[in-house]
């Protein structure tokens, strides 16, 4: 296993899957502009390292993500809000759901407020029993922000979006897994291990077909049923003419594990 520590951040490398660790335990992992700079860079050397296939977000300690470090925006020469959004938060983001490796997030405790937000960037999300999520920028007079009001009511629907936006209802790991905003809730204990055997299942599969389905389900959630139809003809065109698919087809007439190399 490589490892690689950035400011407030871990980054670990174990075979095709990076581990991406918030690592500010004792301010529950709250976001400075340090940690925002190391995150963005961790996902762009999840991008360039091809032998990544799948990637885990989780945070240290008993928090994801508490959002915000708001201690830091009462420093002197803090940027405006529309700046830190447009400059740090954004091209976070923006960086999941555009790296074409799918995103476990492991979410081990709270996560608020742009900490809720990167966990609904995830592609997948497990969460631990001690889990909950909260937009909770009501409480500082602010609106959600990092794309939680686009991602939002797509994962669980507009009432109960509006809800947790406007009420600032939070939901548990269990409420958060029966509207289906997380796929699966484990003991604590049991966290690091059910999110890295998930990775590790996805990472089995051929990179090519990753990212074009990745790409796809992405497409889905703003395309009309036509134009859905359409995109699906064109990747498939594309993954089956790669090697991959020759060897998957292979694989499974000779009924073995198919050995897929991004080509």
């Amino acid at each position: 296993m490589a490892a690689q520590q950035l400011t407030d951040l871990r980054y670990e490398v174990d075979g095709p899957v990076a581990t991406i660790t918030l690592d500010r335990p004792a301010a529950l992992n709250a976001l400075t502009v340090p940690l925002k700079v190391s995150l963005l860079e961790a996902f762009r050397e999840a991008g360039r390292d091809r032998e990544i296939r799948a990637v885990v977000l989780t945070g240290a300690g008993r928090a994801f993500c508490a959002g915000q470090d708001l201690r830091e925006r009462l420093e002197p020469g803090a940027a405006q809000l529309d700046v830190e959004i447009r400059e740090r938060y954004n091209p976070i983001v923006t960086a999941m759901r555009a790296l074409p490796k799918p995103i476990v997030g492991a979410i081990n405790g709270v996560a608020a407020g742009a900490g809720a937000s990167l966990a609904l960037a995830c592609d997948l999300r497990i969460a631990a029993r001690s889990a909950s999520f909260a937009l909770a920028f009501g409480r500082v007079g602010l609106i959600p922000d990092s794309g939680a009001t686009w991602l939002l009511p797509r994962l669980v629907g507009a009432a109960l979006a509006a809800e947790m936006a406007l009420a600032g209802r939070s939901l548990s790991a269990d409420e958060a897994e029966r509207v289906g905003l997380v796929g699966r809730v484990v003991d604590d204990a049991d966290l690091p291990e059910a999110s890295r055997e998930l990775a590790a299942r996805i990472a089995e599969g051929s990179p090519v077909a990753l990212a074009l389905t990745k790409r796809a389900l992405q497409r889905s959630l703003e395309a009309t049923w036509a134009e859905t139809l359409e995109y699906e003809a064109e990747a498939q065109a594309v993954a089956g003419r790669t090697a991959d698919h020759d060897e998957g087809v292979r694989a499974f007439l000779e009924r073995r594990t198919p050995d897929f190399r991004g080509e």
